[in-house]
């Protein structure tokens, strides 16, 4: 049987950074980790719910959220991606979507500042946040968003293969040179669970140098839950 292993995970230190940089000692090692956790769900919650998106962006997707910690501070960078592309906009209104995202960062600072009283274990001190957000200029460059539209069309019950083939367009639209998109439950209200599998254009999963991304999404439907997995290839 072959072995699996996460290509994210395989080219860590290569193609691949880590989304979380901090030292900790081992002792204390977990009680990180689980802090990480906490602060990504609460953020993703928070956007999903609260955070007031332009409708010329349709719906929003966050790919990832890397957190970078200092002594008193910890630094949250939240990636962004839209279904539909970030288009220059009037300088007027440039103005009015950066002061209304600047509102919602502050209210989030506040929210996190109230939900996570860290104490930095060397000054005694509160720990702050400090929240950034980045937005992709081409989305569907990105796995995780290829996956939500999968996903979204997969619940508006659009044909499967239709779905799969439209993903594999817009990402080669994007300009990557590979994908591979496999769908795996019970495809289109069948019985039988099965999986199938579409795959276009050069995917070297065993050559650690090639940047490869990668994403499992699942998505749950009338009839039961799909897992989406989709593997890109950039370079």
């Amino acid at each position: 049987m072959g072995q699996k292993i996460n290509p994210i995970g395989f080219r860590l230190g290569t193609t691949q950074d880590h989304h979380s940089l901090w030292f900790e000692e081992p002792k204390n090692y977990s009680e990180g980790l689980q802090q990480d956790q906490e602060i990504r769900n609460y953020i993703k919650n928070y956007i999903q719910e609260n955070m007031k998106i332009s409708k010329d962006l349709g719906w929003k997707v966050i790919t990832c959220i890397e957190i970078q910690k200092e002594i008193n501070l910890i630094h949250v960078i939240t990636y962004l991606g839209f279904s539909n592309k970030v288009k220059e906009k009037r300088p007027e209104k440039k103005k009015k979507l950066a002061k209304e995202e600047k509102e919602e960062i502050t209210k989030l600072q506040m929210n996190l500042h109230k939900e996570f009283p860290f104490i930095d274990r060397l000054t005694c001190d509160t720990i702050k946040f400090n929240l950034t957000f980045k937005v992709f200029k081409n989305p569907f460059e990105n796995p995780t968003v290829l996956a939500a539209y999968l996903a979204d069309q997969l619940k508006n019950r659009v044909s499967f293969r239709k779905a799969m083939k439209k993903t594999i367009e817009l990402s080669q639209e994007a300009g990557t040179k590979g994908i591979q998109v496999k769908i795996a439950g019970r495809i289109g209200g069948r019985e039988i669970a099965r999986v199938v599998c579409f795959k276009k254009g050069r995917l070297p999963l065993q050559t650690v140098r090639a940047k490869i991304d990668y994403c499992s999404y699942p998505v749950q439907t009338t009839y039961g839950v799909l897992g989406i997995k989709i593997w890109t290839f950039e370079e």
